[in-house]
């Protein structure tokens, strides 16, 4: 980032006008749903991965879809089911015959080659087929026959998943879900947007977001989120919050050590930091602020807290557990 202070206003301003022209398109299809739209949106831009999870009938599929209408990038929809295998996926070697007559190996590449990947009920493959997912998420390749082929970039993997209906489904494995940057709960509508939803779904006019902007633009908002500055106080707040989800650690409030068997990983710092400066460039600061890092904790630490057996037992959220460390982390400043 430059150090003109008119440029700076002028780069963040373009980074607002432009994350809220992506908004705008997306709410021409989608009602509502505000915190999962901005939460998808922050995801994409800080080159991290979403996960859905929610009721089938919510509009997850189609937010993934409005998502790729509106930007300039390859989609891709996979429907995991238990038949699905790894090759399915990321593709393999075949056979080919040359005109010659001898024979050579190809690559045939899967879906999974492409900008924006949607893991439709991500929960019904077998893990065999869900870790072929690990590498590229982590690593944006895959390694087929001892060779390494890059995805491309920006690539960007959004699944989805029903919390309720458990059969035939595979839980997803702590390391997979660690690579999700963020992950959103989607609630049911109010009165008012299904009213909204229907008028929308039923006329004959069918609503659809035109394209905004390409990969090139995402990686320039991605630099600049990153260039903004953090306190070192604040870092050092964020690493509390980390570290009081862990129950052995001194900052653990009664709650963890209760509930949590195994607190986030440092993949969760990362998220937390990360979106907090998207966060404060939308809100029209120039750096991180300690309401910032509090409004992501939960849809980027939500999935990375593991509950021990008497928490699964009492059904204990792991968002009342988030929000219980960050209330016992405000008390001795708010005394102060």
């Amino acid at each position: 980032m430059t150090s003109d202070p008119e440029a700076i206003k002028e780069q963040l301003d373009r980074f607002r006008a432009d994350f809220d022209a992506l908004r705008a398109e997306i709410g021409k299809v989608i009602v509502g749903n505000r915190e999962i739209v901005d939460g998808v949106l922050l995801a994409l831009i800080a080159g991290g991965h979403v996960l859905l999870e929610g009721v089938p009938g919510l509009g997850k599929t189609l937010l993934v879809r409005t998502l790729s209408d509106a930007l300039h990038l390859k989609f891709q929809r996979i429907q995991f089911t238990p038949d699905l295998m790894p090759a399915d996926l990321i593709g393999t070697n075949v056979v080919l015959e040359n005109p010659e007559g001898g024979r050579r190996f190809e690559f045939q590449p899967g879906p999974v080659f492409s900008n924006l990947v949607l893991a439709d009920e991500i929960n019904r493959a077998t893990p065999k087929t869900q870790s072929a997912l690990l590498e590229a998420m982590q690593e944006r390749s895959v390694t087929i026959g001892g060779k390494t082929h890059d995805l491309g970039r920006p690539f960007f993997v959004l699944a989805t998943q029903n919390p309720l209906e458990m059969e035939g489904t595979y839980p997803l494995p702590e390391a997979q879900l660690d690579r999700f940057f963020f992950k959103l709960l989607v609630k049911f509508p109010s009165a008012d947007e299904l009213e909204s939803i229907i008028d929308r779904t039923t006329e004959a006019a069918e609503p659809r977001a035109q394209p905004i902007f390409d990969g090139h633009r995402i990686g320039e908002l991605s630099k600049l989120a990153r260039q903004i500055p953090i306190a070192d106080e604040l870092k050092k707040h964020a690493v509390s919050i980390i570290l009081a989800t862990h129950p052995e650690d001194e900052r653990a409030t009664d709650m963890v050590r209760r509930y949590v068997r195994y607190g986030s990983s440092p993949r969760g710092a990362q998220s937390v930091i990360l979106a907090a400066k998207i966060r404060a460039i939308l809100d029209h600061r120039y750096h991180v602020a300690r309401e910032d890092l509090h409004e992501v904790v939960r849809p980027a630490l939500r999935h990375r807290l593991i509950l021990n057996f008497e928490g699964q037992a009492e059904n204990v959220q792991p968002d009342e557990v988030l929000a219980d460390v960050l209330e016992k982390l405000e008390a001795p400043a708010l005394v102060g």
